[in-house]
């Protein structure tokens, strides 16, 4: 499968494709590199994204669930918005289950920044996160957020 490694504000990362999709995003350097269309279309978004310009991801993802639970919680984290957050137990009243299940189908997320699993909270402080950097990464991509994109002239970047 080829893998394509970036440079970001939160250390090196290594997207995984397989046939035309996305498939993983993993927190350090892979040794081999094959640039794709998509692995380098992905890697420019990721540094839009960083750097304020991009506020969502127009990539074919295909993360590959072990449940069709864990399908239903990662498309839900799809859907929350750009700057904002949900509970676990918001998502647990959406998609069935519980606060701790969807904590658990989160912590499974193989394509961590890009399904926003870093946008789910728990009542009243930040909750895990199970990226390099834990709840301190969290707290980097919920500010990134927070700040909202860069104004540039004409409009905001997609």
């Amino acid at each position: 499968m080829p893998q394509l490694s970036l440079h970001s504000p939160l250390g090196s990362l290594t997207l995984t494709q397989e046939e035309d999709a996305i498939v993983a995003l993993d927190w350090g350097w892979s040794s081999g590199q094959s640039e794709t269309a998509l692995l380098r279309d992905a890697c420019d978004q990721l540094h839009a994204y960083f750097d304020g310009e991009r506020t969502c991801f127009t990539l074919n993802l295909a993360p590959v669930p072990s449940t069709s639970y864990r399908a239903r919680v990662w498309e839900a984290l799809r859907a929350i918005p750009y700057g904002e957050t949900r509970t676990y137990a918001e998502l647990a009243r959406l998609v069935g289950g519980s606060a701790r299940s969807i904590g658990q189908a989160n912590g499974c997320n193989p394509l961590p920044i890009l399904i926003p699993c870093h946008r789910v909270v728990a009542a009243g402080h930040l909750g895990g996160f199970s990226a390099d950097g834990g709840v301190e990464t969290k707290r980097f991509l919920l500010s990134l957020e927070t700040a909202g994109p860069h104004r540039q002239a004409g409009g905001i970047a997609a």
